[in-house]
């Protein structure tokens, strides 16, 4: 019996051997890492044309990479960190898919691949904003067949030093399967452009509702000019006074849902109108699930810094409403953003184009803000497009984004595409006394008249710099503006508030922007 058993016990060490063997490499596995691609490269992605292009990932620390796409190909040799990129020659537009087929110890293929503009559309909720949300919904929705039109999402993350890679919601094309989920202004533009010019148009939502610009600024920007030390110093006093207001939070929190509860206890329509009436309290700042982050570039580290190497068309930037309590502040950093984005993106002509804060009801001090944008046109390729017409004075999120889109696109295809159609409305170049009078003299003022008659909210101010409602007169491409309050006046203001009377125009229908000739 010793025997057999001393038999049966050597024919299993082989077996024990194998499956000890297969656990090990089992075990092991995860040590091998698959070579992958950043999350914009995937099926049905838009790839720069015209640039040359980059692509990258990572992989195994050494391992040989070969990147191949339409009858190209490129290899390189993933670095200690396991990091890999390429840079091909530029591609010219097509229409036509192709698949961009990566090759390392594993292949990745993304098929249903085109070429053509990729916009990089970034700001707070009114970018945000979906088309799900915006007027017309349902008939823009159903109405949706853009196939050459993609979308792709960066999904929210935040972080205290640049992070190195995203995650991201696939690319998707503009159907009505998808297209309620865009960002609306990003597809109204992309739209619009599409249609002048054929070629596909890649939409990158990078968005963030709520947000102050801080948050979206590499951190070297904000370290380049002693004034904006104001925004560390914020930041810190913000972290320094967290614990008191989480704990007053913690309570408000604690009693708003008694106060929940009650109104459950009332019914299912009282609970609503509760809710509708009192809304739940916000965290403080600085609290890791605070919907609104302002932490000094903590967006920008990770959402931004891992997309550097991405090549792009332009930017298109909404984004303003969440300064508006510091808007003296705004003009500088706001030209400090662009002038960083476009290095980090190493593109110094990187066209930015950006949305003026709408008309809205509020007493923080919107017209600054606007004035804040305003003067970034001062940096060249450059755009404003103006909404003060457009806006709702009740709803900050106003839902004609349409004209949103359009009003951005007709900024891109007069300065990239060889339009020849207006893409300003009227703005002020000069002011002048005349006598009793103040004359104000336009660019982009071709065809000057007020719709409907109205003009809109005119003010003149005397020595005094106190600002009388006044009325104006057009002639021409000028403005005379009177007020029989103001024999001498030395001022003038044009829709100078946060939800103005407009009606000034141009004859492509662009309304003016929002103008002072003081610095008051």
């Amino acid at each position: 019996m010793q025997s057999i058993s001393s038999n049966r016990s050597r024919r299993r060490a082989p077996r024990f051997a194998l499956l000890l063997l297969i656990c090990w490499g089992w075990l092991l596995l995860p040590l091998t890492a698959a070579v992958r691609l950043a999350p914009v490269f995937a099926d049905h992605a838009v790839l720069q044309r015209d640039q040359p292009l980059a692509i990258w990932g990572q992989a195994d620390p050494g391992e040989k990479i070969a990147v191949r796409f339409r009858e190209r190909t490129a290899a390189t040799q993933a670095g200690a960190d396991g990091a890999w990129r390429v840079t091909f020659a530029p591609f010219a537009a097509s229409t036509e898919p192709a698949e961009l087929v990566v090759q390392g110890n594993n292949t990745v293929v993304c098929r249903d691949v085109l070429v053509g503009d990729v916009w990089w559309c970034s700001g707070q909720s009114n970018m945000e904003f979906a088309v799900a949300t915006a007027r017309d919904s349902a008939r823009e929705i159903a109405g949706a067949s853009w196939p050459l039109i993609r979308h792709i999402k960066i999904k929210r993350q935040l972080a205290d030093t640049p992070r190195t890679e995203v995650t991201a919601t696939p690319w998707q094309p503009a159907t009505p399967e998808h297209v309620g989920k865009f960002t609306a202004a990003g597809y109204f533009f992309a739209r619009e452009v599409h249609r002048h010019i054929g070629v596909p148009i890649g939409i990158l939502n990078c968005t963030w509702s709520g947000t102050p610009i801080e948050p979206w600024m590499n951190a070297e920007a904000l370290a380049g000019d002693p004034a904006f030390a104001v925004v560390g110093e914020r930041w810190r006093a913000d972290l320094a006074a967290y614990p008191e207001r989480r704990a007053k939070f913690e309570q408000t929190l604690a009693d708003w849902r008694k106060q929940e509860e009650a109104a459950k206890t009332q019914g299912a329509e009282a609970h609503a109108k509760f809710l509708r009436d009192q809304r739940a309290p916000r965290p403080p700042i600085g609290a890791p699930d605070h919907p609104y982050p302002s932490n000094p570039s903590a967006i920008f580290n990770g959402m931004v810094h891992p997309l550097r190497q991405l090549t792009i068309k332009g930017v298109l930037w909404y984004q303003g409403e969440g300064n508006a309590v510091r808007a003296p502040e705004y003009a500088a950093l706001f030209q400090a953003h662009i002038r960083d984005w476009r290095r980090v993106f190493a593109q110094p002509a990187l066209p930015f184009y950006w949305v003026q804060i709408a008309n809205y009801r509020v007493n923080t001090d919107w017209p600054r803000l606007r004035e804040a944008q305003s003067r970034a046109l001062a940096l060249p390729n450059t755009g404003q497009a103006v909404t003060i017409d457009i806006g709702d004075p009740d709803d900050i999120h106003p839902t004609n984004k349409q004209e949103v889109g359009r009003r951005l696109a007709l900024i891109a295809l007069a300065q990239l595409y060889g339009g020849t159609a207006e893409y300003s409305g009227p703005t002020m170049r000069a002011a002048h006394p005349r006598d009793a009078a103040i004359e104000v003299v336009f660019e982009h003022a071709a065809g000057l008249h007020a719709r409907d008659g109205k003009i809109g909210r005119l003010e003149l101010a005397g020595a005094d710099r106190i600002f009388h409602p006044a009325e104006g007169r057009i002639a021409g491409e000028t403005l005379l503006v009177t007020s029989p309050k103001v024999s001498h006046p030395v001022a003038v203001r044009y829709a100078w508030h946060s939800a103005p009377e407009t009606g000034l125009c141009n004859a492509a229908g662009l309304p003016a922007a929002p103008f002072r000739s003081d610095d008051w």
